[in-house]
């Protein structure tokens, strides 16, 4: 008796796929959402005359807890039961998430924002040294080919007046590490053991991290500042704006997290790049600025890296779905 083996061909139809489970569409949302926010914080800064950077991440976090509660009341979501030990990496991951940011902001007084450009354009290298010495990652030639010109792009976009002290050297190189070893972390929590979901993920960062910005406000002087401000100068219009800030920055973080477990923590750190020179190129049309010629070739070469990036990574998923689909069982016999 002879034995057949056999391959059912299952129709897929559009209605069975489901947009929201395209990693694309949330890369996308992520771009939107991320350029809004960057330049809504610059109008609330100017227009408002609101200098108070750790103020308005305490705003974002009250936001983001408020809101993934808020989606956790109406059933979205169920939070995971985390053991003490895991509860204790939550806990130090918040702690990397608001010192990333007091780097970032102290080592901007310490360099000039083009240097600070350039050094964080570095992140999806380290990102990639990360992947593979603690995650032992393996990546194609043709994606470290790819980043060469996600990276110089940048570097050339931002060309200008490059300064800094030897501190300030340290900390944006610092900030920059953290800020990978952040995106990598975020994308492990999500796909690794825990499988937390985005919203989940929020809810158990944001109080925490409110927690600590607000502590660095009072430890720096700026809860004083704002204190003073708010008697004098705080308005209905300004509250709106900043309640408006914090509702943007929290669909943000879900879209950055669903993205980033959606992709992987490379995806996210080009994506943060290709960012950087689609806002150059929003705040030329908006505000009028101009910009040289070696900077309009470092903002094409970002485009087509960043392009390229994504046909290569794309190609790379397909390639390792058919070889789940390849490596099944046969259906009958």
């Amino acid at each position: 008796m002879s034995s057949q083996y056999s391959r059912s061909v299952i129709p897929i139809k559009m209605a069975d796929i489901n947009i929201f489970d395209q990693s694309y569409v949330w890369l996308l949302l992520y771009f939107f959402l991320n350029l809004g926010l960057t330049l809504y914080n610059k109008a609330v800064m100017q227009l408002f005359d609101f200098p108070f950077p750790w103020t308005l991440t305490g705003v974002h976090a009250l936001c983001g807890a408020i809101g993934s509660y808020t989606f956790y009341w109406l059933g979205i979501f169920s939070p995971s039961r985390l053991s003490e030990r895991e509860s204790m990496v939550m806990l130090l991951f918040s702690v990397l998430y608001t010192i990333n940011i007091a780097i970032s902001n102290v080592s901007l007084h310490l360099v000039t924002v083009p240097f600070h450009q350039v050094v964080r354009a570095m992140t999806p290298i380290f990102t990639i040294v990360l992947s593979i010495t603690f995650l032992k990652k393996q990546f194609t030639t043709m994606t470290y080919i790819s980043l060469l010109p996600v990276v110089l792009g940048v570097v050339f976009a931002t060309v200008g007046d490059y300064y800094f002290t030897k501190m300030g050297f340290f900390l944006t190189v610092l900030g920059t590490i953290l800020a990978a070893l952040k995106t990598v972390v975020t994308n492990r929590v999500q796909v690794g053991r825990l499988k937390l979901h985005p919203l989940d993920l929020l809810l158990r960062m944001s109080p925490l991290a409110f927690v600590q910005t607000v502590i660095y406000a009072y430890v720096t002087g700026e809860l004083q500042r704002v204190r003073a401000f708010s008697r004098t100068e705080m308005t209905t219009s300004l509250v709106f704006a900043l309640i408006t800030n914090g509702v943007i920055a929290f669909f943000l973080n879900v879209v950055s997290f669903t993205a980033n477990k959606k992709t992987s923590a490379l995806t996210m750190t080009v994506a943060g790049n290709v960012k950087q020179v689609l806002s150059i190129i929003l705040a030329v049309m908006i505000f009028n600025l101009t910009i040289t010629p070696t900077n309009g070739l470092g903002i094409f070469l970002t485009l087509v890296g960043g392009a390229w990036y994504a046909k290569i990574e794309l190609s790379e998923r397909n390639r390792a779905a058919v070889r789940v689909l390849t490596e099944k069982p046969p259906l009958g016999i």
